[in-house]
């Protein structure tokens, strides 16, 4: 006879324990155990697994299987093409995170009406709104194709059933946290429901080369809720980001197999649902205020696209023992690293100054490449001598004040120059084999101390 057993998981790595404990011994997380009741004893189960299509059922040497490379489906929406690595993947399953209310269902109800109108057929299974939910939003969106189908079901096995009967090219799945597998005796939305939904829906992707998309929710610490084991399932990861009160959202991918995980979307939400951004670089600099001490302008590189980003600084005189560092945007260790180097190479007292930093329009950069720009921010806050308005800064700074060459260096200046930039520092290294734009003042530094001469005039 089948009973009951109360057992503790832990969402990040799945480890189990017959009893709660604060810390996982496994991945060494705090407040990651949650209970999970499961039935022991026999019990039949059902199976979803076959044999996929084209395959012998056995091992087979690599060398004598056929190389077909499919094409990707592009959707009308260039961003989502991108972030993507070219298009959707046929089989692949792709995992979309992001808080409530961000525009994760706007968004796949949108991708969902554009690839039925090119002659595909698209399941739209919702778990969290009614079928006339749905029909509300997709009026709201302009949403008229035939070939977008609506079920508003939680059962796997009635999510699978529907599948087999329509037999679509593309599923979208809102979202895993609602959907339940009947044989498993959690509740929805539990560590071992969300698995082995997961798990399922990954074999049926496979199995008959349906993509498929899975919205997730996220927890309070902005990770995709559910065990950790869930990113590693599926192909691609995608977070989707924002605020709340702002119409900017930005798509990126954390986990790509099929493409790059460097590239970044930018959408605007507006009445009619998300509208992509062409060139963020204008949005980002729009409202910055020329003329203003602790600004500057950098060419950050997302994937293969360049985007020129204001960072800000304020430097003020601090009132506690310990002074502050505070950075939105930019690595906080980062921050404190560059200001040691500006008081040990150039001679700034900064041991009693409060340092606050942002990266204007919620982006944030983790590439060497600013290190330069940050720099001359927080000298320029410091000294209260603005820089030059249309001067753009890039290059890296090593521990001795040296600015290190930085990668594609062409394709920053030329976005520069595009939006109007008079001058451009780039390192003195990166001087030479490359053309320069007819429009703009190329200027190689050396170091740090030459960098704020130049810049700030000193």
């Amino acid at each position: 006879m089948a009973k009951k057993k109360t057992k503790f998981m832990c969402q990040s790595c799945g480890y189990e324990s017959a009893k709660w404990m604060g810390k996982c011994p496994g991945c060494g997380e705090w407040n990651t155990m949650v209970e999970d009741v499961s039935i022991t004893g026999k019990q039949p189960r059902k199976s979803f697994t076959h044999t996929p299509e084209g395959s012998s059922g056995k091992a087979t040497p690599l060398v004598s299987v056929e190389s077909i490379e499919e094409p990707r489906v592009k959707t009308k929406i260039a961003e989502l093409n991108r972030v993507l690595g070219g298009g959707v993947v046929p089989g692949s399953l792709i995992l979309i995170g992001g808080d409530p209310g961000i525009g994760k269902s706007t968004l796949l109800l949108q991708v969902s009406s554009q690839l039925a109108e090119t002659d595909n057929t698209v399941l739209y299974i919702s778990g969290e709104e009614s079928v006339k939910q749905t029909k509300l939003r997709s009026d709201r969106l302009n949403v008229t194709s035939k070939d977008l189908f609506v079920y508003a079901e939680t059962n796997l096995e009635s999510i699978h059933q529907s599948i087999e009967q329509l037999s679509p090219d593309f599923v979208v799945i809102d979202s895993i946290q609602t959907v339940y597998h009947p044989e498993v005796t959690s509740a929805p939305g539990s560590v071992t429901q969300v698995r082995e939904c997961t798990a399922e829906l990954m074999r049926i992707a496979k199995m008959k080369n349906i993509a498929i998309f899975i919205v997730g929710h996220v927890t309070k610490e902005g990770s995709i809720a559910g065990p950790r084991i869930l990113e590693h399932m599926v192909d691609t990861v995608l977070y989707f980001e924002g605020e709340r009160h702002h119409t900017y959202r930005i798509l990126r991918a954390v986990k790509n197999r099929f493409g790059s995980t460097n590239e970044m979307g930018i959408f605007e939400m507006k009445e009619t649902g998300l509208e992509e951004v062409l060139n963020p670089s204008e949005i980002f600099l729009e409202e910055r205020s020329q003329g203003a001490a602790g600004s500057t302008v950098v060419a950050s590189m997302e994937g293969t696209r360049p985007i020129l980003v204001e960072i800000q600084a304020l430097v003020t005189p601090t009132s506690f023992n310990n002074p502050r560092r505070m950075a939105t945007g930019v690595d906080q260790s980062r921050v404190s690293l560059l200001m040691a180097v500006l008081e040990k190479r150039v001679g700034l007292l900064l041991q009693q100054q409060d340092a606050y930093l942002k990266v204007a329009g919620g982006v944030r950069l983790d590439e060497p490449a600013i290190d330069l720009a940050v720099a001359v921010s927080i000298a320029s806050s410091f000294k209260d001598q603005p820089s030059n308005a249309f001067d753009c800064i890039i290059g890296e700074v090593g521990l001795t004040g040296e600015v290190r060459r930085v990668s594609r260096i062409e394709q920053r200046v030329q976005e520069a120059a595009k939006l109007g930039f008079k001058r451009v520092f780039v390192p003195a290294n990166n001087i030479g084999g490359w053309k320069f734009p007819d429009d703009i003042q190329v200027i190689g530094v050396a170091d740090v101390n030459q960098a704020l001469k130049q810049i700030l005039g000193d």
